[in-house]
């Protein structure tokens, strides 16, 4: 779903450390170069360098991770939504961001990774997710600004994905960026009512995109001059655009948005630059971005242990499930006997 952590290293790893090479067969790097030169896929069973594979397993566990926490702050409003159409529509759209986790955490499996590995990285707190989870969702149009704004930062990042080098992931995202889409008209549509409503209603609009503009703007990640594994990353047909770009496009289609509905973005530096034929805009707090992907938002520390526990919750049914598909092979046995 949100890409803005998938440049971040999990774990110790420094920001920024240079991808190390490692020695291989240089026939088989040549095969791969040439599908990579080719615009081809890269699938599961194809030899790959060490350090794709590894930027890979990262890449999407994030990425996985970043659904399933993703859940919580629109989860929290389910039974608060303020009719039963409404709380029908946020069912249906949680219930598609853990079916977007499946997926993924699916596609990095077939890199060699155990799902039960990810997990333990996620909740050991090693593992990173897009921090833009780690706000409050403080009133119901935080719910529609969400959908609004960030998944639509979330689609911009994500179509390109649909044309990674690697088979898997690229096939999954297809299906997620459909959804997705879905996701953020309905965000729109939802802030669109409100826009029509009570004065308290409006205000409560623009109050959710005064918090939420500028985090949305740092899910595209830090500034292409401090990403440097960006451009392995777009070498590789992983990324196949830098992060800045990304940005921008974001801007530029989100601001006519913002006139339809009647909202003024938060950055008095906001304007059409007729030169460059684009947005000009204010600068981003990259401190306050990298205090919370290090752990010092104000939801951190809820978010991982409401996931953790979860997992310690649902541990009976996924026992339970093992033990029955042990019983069902040993059955099958029997009766191949």
């Amino acid at each position: 779903m949100y890409t803005q952590s998938f440049n971040v290293p999990d774990g110790d790893a420094q920001p920024g450390a240079p991808l190390k090479a490692v020695p291989h067969d240089t026939s088989l790097q040549a095969h791969f170069d040439a599908v990579i030169d080719a615009d081809g896929k890269i699938e599961p069973r194809d030899w790959m360098p060490d350090a794709y594979r590894k930027t890979l397993v990262r890449q999407i566990s994030q990425h996985a991770h970043s659904e399933i926490v993703g859940m919580l702050p629109e989860g929290n409003w389910i039974s608060r939504a303020p009719s039963l159409k409404r709380k029908a529509i946020l069912v249906a759209k949680v219930q598609d961001e853990g079916g977007h986790g499946l997926y993924l955490y699916s596609a990095a499996e077939t890199l060699g990774t155990s799902r039960d590995q990810m997990f333990d990285a996620l909740h050991s707190g090693k593992a990173k997710y897009s921090s833009i989870f780690n706000y409050p969702t403080l009133t119901w149009a935080d719910v529609g600004v969400v959908g609004w704004l960030v998944d639509g930062a979330a689609i911009m990042n994500q179509i390109p994905l649909c044309r990674c080098s690697f088979g898997p992931y690229a096939r999954a995202m297809i299906r997620v960026c459909k959804e997705e889409s879905f996701h953020q008209r309905q965000g729109f549509e939802s802030l669109m009512t409100m826009m029509q409503g009570t004065a308290e209603q409006k205000a409560m609009v623009q109050d959710a995109v005064n918090r939420w503009w500028w985090k949305c703007l740092a899910m595209f990640g830090p500034p292409d001059a401090d990403s440097p594994n960006s451009v392995q990353g777009m070498r590789w047909g992983i990324k196949r655009i830098s992060n800045d770009d990304l940005r921008q496009k974001f801007i530029d289609a989100t601001v006519p948005q913002a006139e339809v509905l009647g909202v003024t973005l938060p950055d008095p530096e906001l304007k059409w630059n007729e030169e460059r034929g684009h947005h000009d805009h204010g600068q981003i707090d990259w401190d306050e971005f990298w205090a919370v992907v290090n752990g010092d938002g104000p939801c951190n520390k809820e978010r991982l242990a409401t996931r953790v526990k979860a997992w310690n919750d649902g541990a009976w049914v996924r026992e339970a499930a093992l033990a029955h598909a042990r019983k069902q092979q040993e059955r099958a046995m029997k009766e191949a006997a």
